[in-house]
């Protein structure tokens, strides 16, 4: 079965959030994933290590209240899929979960307050989330959308909300976790 876009990147998603590959998520998963997230942040900045915990955490709330009463212990694959498209991605909760994730993520990269990105914040940041080095600079190259070597706050958000939010495959976001494999 071939996937649309978006379904790709909810399936990529999906195997980089289960941490314990046991083919389901559980709040276990969703805490190691913030843990490994907040592994990026000094360790003193306990103000954005917070949010990105938040945002983690909020995401898993949606999970489990999407599924009914009683809450979900585990969300299988086909569950996570059927919520992303329902309610993560609806505009009244993705600000709220993703959003909250990005803010807190710039805010413990961007050590020395510029409001921006170097190549080296970026690529190591990834590489903290066990995404390659060759990925995310073939990555950074199409999101530095103005040219100037660095990635904005507006230019990371703009790609994260591609990444989740646009069925258009050439949309620079997509490429933010690894190639896309359109076709197949």
């Amino acid at each position: 079965m071939s996937l649309n876009v978006q379904e790709q990147k909810f399936e990529y998603v999906f195997k980089w959030f289960d941490q314990n590959a046991d083919g389901f998520l559980s709040q276990d998963d969703f805490e190691k994933i913030a843990g490994i997230f907040n592994t990026v942040a000094d360790e003193k900045d306990e103000k954005n290590r917070a949010t990105m915990k938040r945002g983690f955490l909020l995401w898993w709330e949606l999970l489990q209240n999407a599924k009914g009463n009683p809450p979900a212990e585990k969300v299988s694959k086909d569950e996570f899929f059927d919520v992303m498209k329902t309610c993560v991605i609806a505009p009244e909760n993705f600000e709220n979960v993703v959003g909250t994730i990005v803010d807190g993520l710039i805010g413990a990269l961007d050590r020395d307050g510029n409001g921006s990105l170097s190549l080296d914040e970026y690529v190591g940041m990834y590489d903290a989330l066990g995404i390659p080095p060759a990925t995310t600079t073939e990555a950074f190259k199409k999101l530095d959308r103005d040219g100037n070597g660095e990635l904005s706050y507006a230019e990371f958000r703009q790609a994260v909300f591609e990444y989740y939010l646009s069925g258009d495959p050439d949309a620079p976001g997509n490429g933010m976790l690894g190639p896309l494999k359109l076709g197949e």
